[in-house]
């Protein structure tokens, strides 16, 4: 990951590159913002800038050996803690985070960016919670004992610090006290209120906002992935200023005629109480992988609020597809101020019944059942 690779963040890529060219880098930074603004990314891209003996216009040199050891993520100065499942057995220390090094560096490599969610089913427990177990506090301080191998700093990128647990937040707290000659912590989190006041107050805080929707947009139409305009204006609209959203829009997109058809099913037979056929739409639905099913959801919840603002006849508030729009100049009448809320809320309900792995032909056939009722609101 380079400066040029990151989505947006101009100001700020300006400000890091400002501190390092000044050499006046602070031993702990927080990278503060909300999933999908490129806070991981541009802990990355930093640590090669500092670490790159030969950068040039902004950015580091991508040919020297210290940028291919990065490529590969195998620079020895340049650690990682994130959130991890444990499983040792009881009485064992607890997992740390070089235990999952292998999909650690996958997710860098081949997604780049990525969230919570996603590292969770890079882990194999999509259904499970990842922490940051005390015993990690042993392997930061191990790492960070030794002597930088290439005589340059040595930096520690703590992703999603707001999961360490109380024991391994006080060890980190003392570190960055007094924290050894040469480090640099960089602290990216999702969620810094969820932090002790202590270890904020030791960091320089920097706050990533949501990318505008014309940065996003750009990127679409760029190499790589060569959306139409008015595609990538959508995308960019739908993806609040995350571009991990705006990868899932994308996605969503790609599946969306899938998608529309199993909606405009449910709809339908919800309308005309045709239990046997709802029936069989929520066995179908039970068949597809949950990630599928989750998507599937999101794009009902989305489908629903585009049809409530088509009554308003503003449609340059619409977002939708031709296919989409041809549905919805009759549906969108049935969607009124009586059951908007209601139909959003059991399509979120679902979600999450889907999320904590309950059975999905109970979730689908409920959603089907109480649609019936909120479609003649």
């Amino acid at each position: 990951m380079y400066f040029r690779d990151i989505v947006g963040q101009e100001r700020i890529k300006d400000r890091l590159r400002a501190m390092a060219d000044g050499g006046a880098v602070p031993h702990a930074l927080l990278f503060a913002g909300p999933e999908g603004t490129g806070k991981l990314q541009t802990a990355v891209a930093f640590s090669r800038y500092l670490l790159c003996r030969q950068h040039h216009d902004g950015d580091s040199c991508g040919q020297c050996p210290t940028c291919v050891k990065i490529d590969k993520q195998v620079h020895p100065d340049l650690h990682y803690v994130y959130p991890v499942i444990n499983k040792k057995k009881s009485g064992e220390e607890s997992t740390v985070s070089t235990d999952e090094l292998v999909p650690w560096r996958e997710c860098l490599i081949e997604k780049r960016y990525f969230g919570y969610e996603e590292w969770l089913s890079a882990l194999g427990g999509d259904n499970k919670q990842a922490h940051i177990f005390v015993s990690e506090s042993t392997s930061i301080s191990q790492a960070l004992s030794l002597k930088s191998v290439e005589d340059g700093f040595k930096i520690m990128i703590i992703w999603h610090p707001e999961k360490m647990n109380l024991e391994c937040a006080n060890s980190l707290l003392k570190l960055l006290e007094e924290p050894p000659a040469g480090t640099i912590f960089i602290l990216v989190s999702d969620n810094p209120g969820q932090l002790l006041e202590t270890i904020i107050s030791r960091c320089q805080r920097i706050d990533f906002p949501p990318i505008p929707e014309a940065e996003i947009s750009q990127r679409l139409m760029g190499p790589g992935i060569g959306l139409q305009a008015d595609d990538a204006r959508r995308i960019a609209h739908l993806s609040a200023g995350s571009w991990l959203k705006a990868m899932a829009s994308l996605r969503i997109g790609q599946e969306s005629e899938e998608f529309l058809d199993f909606f405009m099913q449910l709809m339908r037979f919800a309308y005309a109480r045709r239990l046997k056929d709802l029936k069989l739409w929520s066995d179908a639905m039970a068949t597809r992988p949950r990630e599928w099913q989750k998507r599937f959801l999101e794009y009902c919840q989305r489908m629903v609020r585009e049809n409530f603002i088509q009554n308003f006849h503003l449609p340059e508030l619409n977002y939708m597809t031709e296919r989409e729009q041809t549905f919805s100049n009759k549906f969108s009448p049935f969607v009124n101020e009586n059951n908007i809320f209601g139909l959003v809320e059991e399509l979120q309900s679902a979600q999450r019944d889907i999320e904590q792995n309950v059975n999905s032909k109970m979730v689908f056939f409920d959603l089907a059942l109480k649609t019936i009722m909120l479609m003649k609101q």
